[in-house]
């Protein structure tokens, strides 16, 4: 699963990284503790709002919360056991499969956290990356709040999950999931607006390769959302 990942590149190098055209939403500082129902960064295509019938445009936007809530949800909350969605059947259940044919995202991240299973104690928890920023594939939705008018700015809650599949190699021993990460070959697919027949969403995420990534041991300090610092990425040092 995905459950916690660190997000420190800025606003200007993932608009480069990712020949974005528009931000939408005021900028987020850097995070190296991103948690579950915070709000994140996404990046996505999608027409301007005060002209959807103009040409779809790059976003990078922000206040997005981590955790989908799909649209026709009565309460916001479940959004909080929605923050992985797995590959295998994502456009087959009813939470995601509108999304994923429609409302596909990246969310981009420096690395994420695992934690590995022990027989004997705690677990322990693993810092993963790549060379560079990942881009985890992620979907998105727009949940309309009954109790606010048509018109009022906080009527669309903007809410985001990452997918994840089964880890097979090296990492499969820390956890047996891991996101799914898009290689830069796959960005324009993945984001294209085009593409929404849910067949050839399904045959796109099965040809998603599985990302090779270097797993490090952090300190324990990371299990607390509270912790959030730059320490949390420093490899643990064990005494011979």
């Amino acid at each position: 699963m995905c459950g916690r990942y660190a997000s420190t590149t800025t606003d200007r190098e993932l608009r480069s990284l990712f020949d974005v055209v528009e931000s939408v939403g005021p900028a987020l500082g850097p995070s190296y503790n991103v948690a579950p129902t915070q709000d994140v960064r996404v990046i996505l295509e999608r027409a301007p709002r005060e002209d959807p019938g103009a040409e779809p445009v790059r976003q990078l936007r922000s206040s997005v919360r981590w955790g989908l809530v799909p649209a026709w949800s009565k309460d916001p909350k479940i959004g909080s056991r929605m923050i992985n969605a797995r590959s295998e059947t994502v456009t087959e259940k009813p939470s995601f499969r509108a999304a994923a044919a429609r409302r596909r995202c990246i969310v981009p991240a420096d690395g994420y956290y695992e934690w590995q299973k022990s027989a004997h104690g705690p677990k322990t928890p693993f810092y993963l990356h790549g060379e560079g920023v990942l881009a985890m594939a992620g979907l998105y939705e727009l949940w309309p709040n009954p109790d606010l008018p048509d018109d009022h700015p906080d009527k669309w809650l903007w809410t985001t999950t990452v997918l994840t599949a089964p880890a097979k190699d090296s990492l499969g021993h820390i956890h047996d999931r891991c996101p799914v990460i898009l290689p830069d070959s796959f960005v324009d697919h993945w984001l294209d607006p085009q593409l929404t027949d849910r067949d050839d969403v399904q045959a796109l995420v099965n040809s998603i390769p599985e990302p090779h990534l270097i797993p490090r041991e952090v300190s324990t300090a990371v299990n607390s959302v509270r912790n959030n610092s730059p320490e949390l990425l420093e490899p643990v040092h064990h005494a011979d």
